[in-house]
Order: structure tokens, then sequence, then C-alpha cells
């Protein structure tokens, strides 16, 4: 620790711009007695740094990633999901399928982003649900609670990109193709569906109605470990055909479908499975990871403690913190090579409600910061109203924070722009974090105001 005091009269006011604000140094100016003196200190102190596992993250979502991806720094990465279907109260076919009979039934997977190689095959599963689901948004579910997995709907080999899709096809201007994965399912599955709008239509009648007849269906990844894909749409889409008459009076078939959607109206459980992390956990002199999402990310240990015993009863004006990151990985598919996300500084007990109750940073206990690519740094500015804080409520205790990778909204208006909410961060990451030398010793630069009388 490096204490430096300085004794400062009205002559030397203007000094006081180096360690407090505008404001405060023309007030006390204005009002400052002849006579009265005020010192302000600056002490070091050093922040601890290390890292640690984060096995789930909350993740109420419409969107989520399908895959598994391995990277030889960061470890495996799987993710996956659970899904129930939005059923419109009181559904019905549009139309009468020929003979009473559907064609077929799939399912689609849209997906609109990617990590890994694209042209590498994989395999995506569908299994279904047996068990109703619980609104859990935790991504450490167990989908064998969930399903039967000895019964499997359907499954695809894929490739990211989609080499069967002419470029005519993929651009094209008035019906552009979308990305997909499309698994066929057993034609009696969707028979069942409209065999019970005719015999049993309860079934269709609200969505908790629905979920009873249709639980649900677990998509997974069952082959290949080259890539990962963010799924932005699930559609369960019956195709069939009906009689229709042409201008001639004659009868004609015509093609349809009936879609039921994932929405946010229903429940969607995304699972995060992480693997080979016991390098990044190893104890570092030099450094600290984050891999997300979930997997592990940095914890920092302010010594508000000590601090509190240095300072006593002065007042907090200065202390800023920040965190240089290093270099990004050479290999070509490195998740680290992916855009640096922002990242949230939380006290560690508070994650939970944080996200949950969908707060946003107050910069008195959360900060967020944005990479700075000229200094390589994420600058969270001045945190001392967190050390304030802490001294108010809870003076003898060390501050705990975690590092989150996250994403968030925002929108303007008269007075500027304002963050209206923060999620975790899906997309594949990694990040590597500067410990060494000096890197985490921080200066606090306090002041008092003495009475010479």
């Amino acid at each position: 620790m490096r204490f430096r005091p300085f004794i400062l009269g009205l002559g030397l006011g203007s000094l006081l711009l180096s360690s407090c604000n505008d404001d405060l140094t023309s007030i006390g100016s204005s009002i400052q007695p002849e006579g009265d003196k005020v010192v302000v200190y600056e002490d070091t102190f050093k922040i601890e740094a290390s890292t640690v596992l984060m096995e789930a993250i909350y993740a109420k979502s419409d969107t989520t990633l399908l895959g598994e991806y391995y990277d030889p720094v960061y470890g495996t990465l799987k993710s996956d999901y659970i899904c129930q279907f939005r059923c419109p109260p009181g559904f019905v076919f549009k139309h009468t399928p020929i003979d009473g009979k559907i064609d077929s039934i799939d399912l689609r997977i849209f997906h609109y982003s990617h990590i890994g190689d694209i042209y590498l095959p994989m395999r995506a599963e569908a299994f279904p649900v047996i068990k109703s689901l619980e609104k859990n948004y935790y991504t450490n579910i167990d989908p064998t609670e969930y399903c039967d997995m000895q019964n499997s709907l359907g499954q695809q080999t894929y490739t990211i990109y989609d080499r069967n899709i002419s470029d005519s096809a993929r651009y094209d201007d008035l019906d552009p193709y979308y990305d997909r994965i499309t698994i066929r399912l057993p034609q009696e599955l969707g028979q069942t569906f409209y065999d019970k709008t005719l015999h049993d239509p309860s079934v269709f009648a609200s969505q908790e109605a629905f979920n009873e007849f249709f639980p649900g269906l677990y998509i997974t990844n069952t082959f290949g470990t080259g890539g990962m894909v963010g799924v932005y749409d699930t559609e369960l889409t019956i195709h069939y055909n009906y009689a229709e008459k042409d201008t001639l009076g004659q009868d004609s078939l015509v093609y349809a479908t009936e879609i039921f959607n994932v929405t946010k109206e229903v429940i969607q459980l995304i699972r995060f499975k992480n693997g080979e992390e016991d390098n990044l956990l190893e104890p570092s002199d030099k450094h600290t990871y984050i891999k997300s999402p979930a997997g592990v990310t940095t914890k920092i240990v302010i010594p508000t403690s000590k601090m509190n015993q240095v300072i006593e009863n002065r007042i907090i004006n200065l202390f800023p913190f920040s965190l240089t990151a290093m270099a990004q990985e050479e290999w070509e598919y490195s998740i680290s090579k992916s855009s640096r996300p922002k990242l949230l500084l939380i006290p560690e007990d508070s994650v939970k409600t944080f996200f949950e109750n969908n707060k946003v940073d107050d910069n008195i206990t959360t900060y967020v910061s944005q990479y700075n690519s000229l200094t390589s740094k994420y600058d969270f500015g001045n945190i001392s109203q967190l050390i304030k804080y802490q001294k108010e409520h809870a003076p003898d205790k060390d501050l705990s924070m975690l590092i989150i990778p996250i994403t968030s909204k925002t929108e303007s208006n008269y007075y500027g722009s304002y963050t209206t909410s923060i999620f975790n961060y899906f997309i594949p990451w990694g990040g590597k974090f500067r410990k060494d030398g000096d890197l985490m010793k921080f200066v606090m630069t306090s002041s008092e105001y003495n009475d010479p009388n």
C-alpha cells in the first residue's frame, strides 16, 4: 500500500480538480472558512483476481444455441433445448385434408449465426417430452428428467451452410431462403393433431390443454463437434393437400400447412454443458479466464475491510477500476475471436436476483464496460460508490465481485439513450485477462476536512 498526503489551503484549491469533480471543488472552495485545510490522500490497494466456475446462468429467452463445439484452449461447449409450442386457443385446420389424411410433419430449426466450420457434418435429433415443463430458466437442466431418450422422433444430418441451396434461391429478393435444419417427424404424429381437432377439440381450447396433449420436444446434437448455430425460431409444420374448385369448376389439389411456433409465451429451457475446463481453473499469477455462455468467469476480491481501516472517516473521491484483456487466440475457429461483449461488474451474491428481476446497472453496486481496442482494456470508471456502499453495509467484509459477459437493450428519448434490459451473453466467447505486474494495483483518492481549531 502506498500513502501520500497533501495539505491544501484555499490558495491551492484548484489542485483539487485532480481528485474531485468540478461541482465539489467549487462548493468546497466557496464555503470553506479561512484557515481550514483539506487533506487529500492517495492509497494503493491490490485487488485479487482468479478464475472460478460458473456452471449455470439465467437464460429466459426465445433464442438459443444448438450444436457442440471444441476449442483447444477453452474446452467443449454443447448447447441444446427443450421447448413447448404455441397453440392458438380453439385451433382448427384451415382446410379439410383430402380423405382426412395429412401428408407429413417436420420440425424446422431456423438459425442466423454460427461458430465453427460451416461444412463439417453434424446431426440434430428430436425426442418427445413426457413430463410437464417447469419455468426453470437456468442452463444446467437435465433433459432426462423430462424426456423419453429411448424414443427418437427423427434425426437429420446437416452442415451449417447448406450447399444444396443455390445462390439464386438463397438471395432471392422476393422469397429469400432462411438457413434451417429440417427434421422429418413420424407422419402419425401429425395425423393425431388433425384427428384430435375432429374428435377431441378440447385439447386445443387453451395453451394448458395443448401442453397436456403435446408437452413439447427436446432438440439436441447427437453427432459432430464442429460447430454451433444461433437458433431464432423453431417450427412444427404439418403439411397436407385439400381440394378446391378451379375457375372451370374442377377439383384441384392445393398445398397447405399448419404451423406451431416456439414463442415467448411458452416455456423454452436452454441447456449449456461445458467440459475440459480444468486448465482454465488452474491458479495463475499471470491471467484469468472467462468462457461464455456459462463455463468459467473472473472473480475479483476488493479488500474493502482493509480499505476501511486505512481511510477511516475520510470521503472516498475516486477509485478507478479496469481490466486488461489479452490478445485473441490465433486458431482460426477460436471462440476468443468472436466479438468481445460488454462486461458487467456485479457483487457475487447479487447475480441471481439481478437477472431474475431484470435489473440494469446503477453505477452504485453494478457497472458495465465496453471493450476499448485502443487500450485493450475494459474500463469500469470510478467505482467509489461501490466502495462506499460496502463500507456502509458490511465494513468488515471484503467485496467479492464477478465479471459477467452481457448483452443489453437500449432506448432513446429527448435526454439521450438509456439501458432498458440486460441479459447474459449467449454467443460462445472466451477471454483472457492480465493480472501480472502492477496491473491489479489501483489507487484510491480520498479526502478529509481538518479544522485547525
